[in-house]
This record gives C-alpha cells, structure tokens and sequence, in this order.
C-alpha cells in the first residue's frame, strides 16, 4: 500500500519543491521542510515541534480540509510576525493521506 503522499512546499525563496511525504512515521510538515532541507538550518522548528516559537509558520495554498487549530497554535500565531487569514504552524499538521496534493508556503523568516 502506497505509504506517500505527494506535498508542494514553495520555500523562502519563492521556489516551489514537489515533495515525498511519508504518512506511516507520524511526521508533521514542519519535519518533511526539515527532512528535506527547505529552509536553512536554525531557522525553522526552532521548538522541536511544540508550537512555541512560530519558526515553521506557513500560508496554506490549497483547499484541504485541515485539523481545528488547537489552543497553544491558536496562541503562537497571535503573537507571531506576517500571519495571515491561511497561516498555520507546520509542526502541527500531521502528515495524512488526505493531504495529498496539499500547498504551502513558507512565512518570511522574523
């Protein structure tokens, strides 16, 4: 059975990466940038995935239906730099089948 899921992640640059995304080992889209090496090293998931530091926020392009955002991303976003109506913290989307063909771009650095 088809394990992976086929992502679109436009980095800091503006250079869109057609990613691999493993949906059986409870990655999050925060560790496939990481994985992959989409940003520079320090400068996202500075937390470790904990939704302290809004290092890994994204703009989420494509229409997914994405999990309700829970209090403590809720609350980093509130305080963090160019959120926008489709930002989200990428160390809080699991990586699902559903999520196949997903969008995201990733937040200006702050």
């Amino acid at each position: 059975m088809e394990q992976d899921i086929t992502i679109k992640i436009t980095d800091r640059d503006g250079v869109t990466h057609e990613v691999q995304a493993p949906t059986d080992m409870a990655m999050n889209l925060m560790e496939v940038v990481r994985s992959y090496e989409l940003a520079p090293e320090g400068t996202i998931g500075i937390c470790g995935g904990m939704a302290m530091c809004a290092s890994c926020q994204c703009y989420v392009k494509s229409d997914h239906e994405l999990p309700e955002m829970g209090d403590d991303e809720e609350a980093m976003l509130a305080e963090a730099f160019y959120v926008e109506d489709n930002s989200r913290l990428g160390c809080q989307i699991q990586m699902t089948p559903d999520l196949n063909g997903l969008e995201v771009e990733l937040a200006p650095e702050s």
